[in-house]
């Protein structure tokens, strides 16, 4: 695990959490200067998505070490964390644990999706394979690169950067990461005293997402953007901007 910190060393603490398949540098590099600016960030990079040639495990047992490490250098307090997709089930498992305590959960845009065995065991093996085989051969990186920039309106520097982790990170690591994701199960109402719940919510993902969001949380804070998923991360400050200035209000909104 890596646990990098830097940006405003006296201002709120702000974990940042990367999605499927991805490092903090990747996920999060067109938002850490400014994020820097403001709070104290804490990067997390996963094992195996750190450099350290181990393998990823599971989800719950790098939660712990999350965890572990915000006890140890917080006294087990942190003012907010952001997930980026996947990242975001650290999140939710951060407040449903209890361990720890997070003042401003912050969940990017994720789908939550949680399922059985048998179904993760099957989608992992559809799924997995898919992701791996984007950058197989120039033609397949051209035309990966392509459809990112279609889809999302990333440049060609941010959808190389994203191709790279699926040439960089062991195939086996983003399988754990994506199979045990599916079964790392958050509770219905989630409820945390002293604890705000936040979301960014990309509409053109659909509305089935609003209501997984108010399923597993209480009375969530859900501020909707016009946007493809996690799109404020790669697609520029049109979209950048506005999510941006959501955060800020989310951190500054006081805890009852």
């Amino acid at each position: 695990m890596q646990f990098d910190e830097m940006g405003k060393m006296d201002g709120k603490v702000l974990f940042l959490l990367p999605g499927t398949a991805c490092d903090y540098q990747t996920n999060f590099a067109s938002v850490l200067d400014a994020l820097s600016r403001k709070y104290h960030l804490v990067c997390v990079n996963y094992d195996g998505f750190d450099g350290s040639g181990e393998i990823f495990p599971d989800m719950l047992s790098v939660t712990e070490k999350i965890e572990d490490y915000i006890m140890k250098h917080f006294g087990g307090t942190i003012d907010g964390a952001i997930g980026s997709s996947l990242g975001s089930t650290f999140v939710g498992q951060l407040i449903q644990r209890r361990r720890v305590h997070v003042f401003h959960g912050i969940f990017g845009s994720p789908d939550l999706d949680q399922s059985g065995k048998f179904s993760a065991w099957l989608q992992s093996k559809l799924v997995v394979p898919l992701l791996t085989s984007f950058t197989k051969g120039e033609k397949k990186k051209a035309k990966t690169r392509e459809k990112l920039k279609s889809f999302f309106e990333m440049d060609d520097e941010t959808a190389d950067r994203f191709m790279g982790c699926f040439e960089k990170f062991s195939p086996l690591s983003i399988r754990n990461e994506y199979y045990t994701d599916l079964l790392t199960h958050l509770e219905d109402d989630i409820h945390v005293e002293h604890t705000l719940v936040h979301f960014i919510y990309a509409k053109k993902m659909g509305e089935k997402y609003l209501k997984r969001y108010r399923k597993y949380f209480r009375n969530p804070e859900i501020r909707a953007f016009d946007m493809q998923h996690e799109q404020w991360l790669f697609g520029g400050e049109q979209y950048t901007a506005p999510v941006l200035k959501a955060i800020d209000e989310f951190m500054e909104t006081p805890v009852p």
